[in-house]
This record gives C-alpha cells, sequence and structure tokens, in this order.
C-alpha cells in the first residue's frame, strides 16, 4: 500500500525506516488489512493497494493449471480468506482473482475431502500441513464424520433419535388432522 496523492501528517512513525514526522506522497509500506481499508475510500482514495504476489497474473496462472500442487499454507495459511478481502479494493484484476479463488477452492476441495474420507487411521500430516486454514477446517470435518461413520458401523454409536424438528413436525401435523 502507498500514499498515492496525499501527504500523512504526523504519521511518520508508521514508517521505521524515516526520520520525518510525515508520511510523503508516494511511500511504499506495509499497512494491515483494517487499517487500509479504512484509509481506502471510494471518494477520497488516501492510498492505493499492491496485490499480495500470490493474487497476481503469474500465480493466477500456476493455480489455474493445476491447483492442487500449490502448498497453500506456505504461500499464506488465510489464501481464501485474503483473497476475498483484496476484492474490496477497486482493482480491475478483480474478476479474475474472484475466479481463481472460486476454481482454485473447487479443484482442490475434491481431494481434500476424498483424503479426509479415504484416511482412516492414517498419517496425514503431509497433506494436512500445505493447506489453508478454511481446508484444514473442511478437512477436520470431513474426518469427524468418517470417525463417527466408522463408530456406528462397529456399534459403538449411542442410540439414535429422531431430530427436535421432526417431532414437533408430526405433533403440529397431528393438531391439524383433529377436528
Amino acid at each position: 500500500m502507498d500514499a498515492q496523492s496525499v501527504r500523512l501528517p504526523r504519521l511518520g512513525f508508521l514508517e521505521k525506516s524515516s526520520d520525518s514526522q510525515d508520511i510523503p506522497e508516494g511511500t511504499k509500506m506495509e499497512l494491515p488489512l483494517w487499517l487500509s481499508k479504512g484509509l481506502y475510500e471510494r471518494k477520497r482514495r488516501v492510498l492505493s493497494v499492491e496485490l499480495p504476489k500470490v493474487y497476481r497474473e503469474g500465480w493466477r496462472t500456476v493455480f489455474n493449471a493445476d491447483p492442487n500442487v500449490v502448498d497453500l499454507h506456505k504461500m499464506g495459511p488465510y489464501y481464501y480468506g485474503l483473497g476475498s478481502q483484496m476484492l474490496h479494493f477497486d482493482s480491475p484484476e478483480n474478476p479474475e482473482i474472484g475466479q481463481t479463488l472460486l476454481q482454485t477452492f473447487i479443484g482442490r476441495f475434491r481431494r481434500t475431502m476424498d483424503s479426509s474420507q479415504n484416511a482412516y487411521n492414517e498419517d496425514t500430516s503431509a497433506l494436512v500441513e500445505r493447506l489453508d486454514c478454511l481446508e484444514k477446517t473442511l478437512f477436520k470435518s470431513g474426518q469427524s464424520g468418517l470417525n463417527g461413520f466408522q463408530s456406528w458401523e462397529k456399534g459403538q454409536a449411542s442410540q439414535l433419535t429422531a431430530s427436535s424438528l421432526v417431532l414437533n413436525y408430526r405433533k403440529r401435523k397431528m393438531t391439524d388432522v383433529q377436528p
């Protein structure tokens, strides 16, 4: 992110390499996402945003070719979350970024869920360490479902009961029938 055309008075302390009290226009510096979103307004742009390298053209072609070969955790543990937040900034590349995020998720989802469902009592640490945080949550959810199913199959699950929604629906139906 850099100050576009406005000098920012008395904010020089944010730029560690500067001795000035002000941030001169055109200064490039890293800012937290929440601060950048606050300073980036549609009417009065105080800063311009530079895309992180993982969302640029070169990486988009890699993701479009085969998203499964990329170590998303190494690229950024919140790849999908940060990518969706970057869409809030006006950029001519936003449609391509959004499409790449979607296609990457779709391409990696099947492998993630297949691995979580077919890896009962196996070491999955090599796969899990390459996943984004969202994908890790999905993987753990799939593993939990598999473990629950395996317990049920072995007869170790607790007694199955009807959902409260089903019970309430039956009660409602019975009262509607009675005169």
